[in-house]
Order: structure tokens, then sequence, then C-alpha cells
């Protein structure tokens, strides 16, 4: 996935905003609440999300993928695709939309409704 496709996908997901910031990257936030970065990657393209416990033990162990720098650290269930063969172009959508949902749903329930998110 290029970074035009990633944030053509992001982009087409519901309340999206789109920003460049931490060195160029392109984040993706629902809400205010960042749940997509593409960037932070020295030589190919790396995308970061949000996932659930179970995804994020799965995940981790799985070549081209790992705990994202800075936000796992500090214990949140955050992965980066940043390598071969990492996901493909649909499973990452697919965590992207999921991760897009799970900040969606950490967010209050009259900003989900100010939002049109499902709630």
């Amino acid at each position: 996935m290029t970074y035009e496709e990633f944030n053509q996908f992001c982009g087409g997901l519901i309340s999206t905003t789109h920003v460049i910031q931490w060195g160029g990257s392109h984040v993706w936030k629902v809400g205010g609440k960042v749940f997509a970065i593409g960037g932070w990657a020295d030589d190919q393209p790396a995308y970061t999300f949000k996932t659930s416990e179970i995804s994020f033990e799965i995940l981790k162990e799985q070549e081209g993928l790992r705990p994202a720098p800075y936000l796992a650290s500090r214990g949140l269930k955050w992965i980066q695709n940043y390598a071969q063969p990492g996901l493909s172009d649909e499973d990452l959508k697919d965590y992207l939309t999921r991760s897009h949902e799970l900040v969606g749903q950490g967010l209050s329930k009259k900003k989900q409704r100010e939002l049109g998110l499902p709630n």
C-alpha cells in the first residue's frame, strides 16, 4: 500500500481528519484522537494502528510487524506494519478500519453522536 492509497482509504472512513505531523507522518484522527499513522520508517512505507489486546499479541510476532515504537513502549496496544511481508493490503485495511472503530468507541457517547459514529 502506498501513502496515497493509505490516505485515500483512511479519508473514506467516517468523520476522519488528516494532519501532517511528527516529522512528516500522515496522521489520521477520529474525534481528535489518532487511529492511524503513515510514516516513521526509514526506507519504506510504515503504517501504525491501534489493536485489541488479542490482535496485538498475535500481530507482534509476525514478520514485518512490531509493537509500534514509542506507543507500545508506553503500554498502548499499537502495531506498526513496517517491512515485508507484513500484512496484505486487504488485511491492513481491515485493521485500519478496526482501529478507527476502537478509537471511536473510546469517545464520549455525545461525541460519537455528533460525529455520526455507531455506538
